[in-house]
């Protein structure tokens, strides 16, 4: 048998082994064979009697848990059976904490060992106290949205809801020994960056590396759910229009629920605290949504495309979430991103983990990628000439044809000079001239 998540072999027994056993115990415990190659063959251990002795002792004395070692016989040759148990709380080897991970042993640091350690004694990051936020600093607008949702959704009843909005938090149990819990101020507190930088959502249009625009959405997290959505799908993506019989029908690139989807994931499992904001780039082809995030120790990207419990990373927040109806609490939001891309003809998305990263990758459906309306107005085959940012330009002047360069610079996210050569591209090709003075006049695509 190979070494595995749970088995590994070494030819002779070294002090330093004690970190593996750390990481076997730290995790979900293993086994470790002393007098065998890699590949699991027995070759013996020298002095197997005196290291039935010694190494119990030295796992007791340094880490401070028991261990089984026992010797075993094969083909005439004695080797070593260390069996580790996973233990309820964390195991140290000289203040390092080590953790076993598929079949290798990696030493925990910053928030990967802060995570281990509040998940090993049973905390949570977002059921921390706030001390400098009371329940009169939330926002009105905040609890509006969550009772909306919660009373559309049926998870709540209009009489849970028609209380005080302290009665309310407690209900959520977003209150401990008087204070507010940072999911609490989090989900209702309309400026969270003043107590966790980089609270917030970023989304940038791309074209390659040149970003296009770009947009912060901004508030409580029941804000940002509220409204990133709605301004991905009316401002950076573009609907293909059927028609079935007299019903004007609407088909986006992306599924709308798997992106809604990965979106509230992002929003409830965020490691808020490494003041990093929430990412979302648009590509023609591709979506990537990211945030900073662990996996549950043991698993893998791998493991979030199968079945699996709900292990949120932030439960309190999750909780909230689950009342106003966003999410569900059975670890089905995956399968539900899977098979809303699967309706609307996409490829699964890919979930790409680095670290303390997490993204999703979405491909857009090939057949729904949208020609903007100008193409009336210009013929398909120069309007396949230009770029990205030129078809943008041309969607604005058709829009308004009366746009000023700062107004079209402002659409863009970029100076009014590189407006202005973007204007002039445009001009030079002959597919827009300026009708009247540069105050009152207008522009008109030939």
């Amino acid at each position: 048998m190979a070494e595995n998540q749970n088995v590994e072999y070494k030819e002779s027994w070294r002090d330093e082994y004690l970190k593996w056993i750390c990481g076997f115990a730290n995790a979900q415990g293993g086994k470790i064979y002393i007098g065998t190659k890699d590949d699991g063959t027995v070759i013996g251990v020298k002095g197997s009697k005196r290291l039935l002795e010694d190494i119990p002792n030295k796992i007791q004395n340094k880490l401070g848990i028991v261990a089984d070692v026992n010797l075993l016989l094969k083909d005439g040759f004695e080797y070593i059976e260390i069996v580790v148990n996973p233990w309820a709380f964390p195991v140290n080897y000289d203040g390092e904490y080590h953790y076993r991970s598929g079949s290798t042993k990696q030493q925990l640091r910053g928030n990967a060992l802060t995570n281990f350690l509040m998940a090993k004694t049973g905390m949570k990051w977002d059921a921390a106290a706030v001390t400098n936020i009371s329940i009169s600093d939330l926002d009105k607008e905040s609890f509006d949205i969550f009772k909306r949702e919660a009373l559309r959704s049926g998870r709540m009843t209009r009489e849970d809801l028609e209380i005080s909005n302290e009665e309310l938090l407690e209900k959520l149990d977003l209150v401990v020994n008087g204070k507010l819990k940072r999911a609490g101020v989090l989900c209702f507190y309309r400026k969270p960056e003043r107590i966790i930088g980089g609270c917030f959502v970023k989304i940038g249009k791309f074209e390659g590396s040149e970003l296009l625009y770009q947009d912060e959405v901004h508030g409580s997290l029941l804000i940002m759910a509220d409204r990133v959505i709605e301004l991905i799908y009316l401002k950076y993506l573009k609907a293909a229009i059927t028609y079935y019989k007299e019903t004007r029908v609407e088909t986006y690139p992306f599924a709308r629920e798997a992106v809604r989807e990965a979106v509230f994931n992002a929003l409830i499992h965020c490691n808020w605290a490494d003041n990093v904001p929430i990412q979302i780039r648009i590509e023609e082809d591709t979506m990537f949504i990211s945030n900073c995030s662990m996996l549950p120790f043991g698993w893998t990207a791998e493991t979030l495309l199968g079945p699996h419990s709900s292990k949120p990373y932030n439960p309190d927040i999750a909780r909230v979430f689950y009342r106003a109806g966003y999410i569900e609490s059975w670890g089905r939001g995956i399968q539900k991103i899977c098979d809303a891309c699967k309706s609307l003809g996409t490829e699964k998305p890919e979930y790409i983990v680095h670290g303390e990263d997490i993204m999703v990758k979405f491909k857009a459906l090939q057949s729904e990628k949208v020609t903007e309306k100008v193409t009336e107005k210009v013929t398909e085959k120069v309007f396949d000439t230009l770029t990205e940012s030129e078809k943008i330009v041309l969607e604005i002047l058709d829009n308004n044809p009366f746009s000023t360069y700062m107004e079209i610079a402002d659409k863009l996210a970029v100076s009014r000079k590189t407006a202005s050569q973007k204007i002039k591209l445009l001009k030079d090709k002959g597919i827009i001239t300026r009708v009247g003075s540069a105050k009152k006049g207008y522009w008109k695509i030939e």
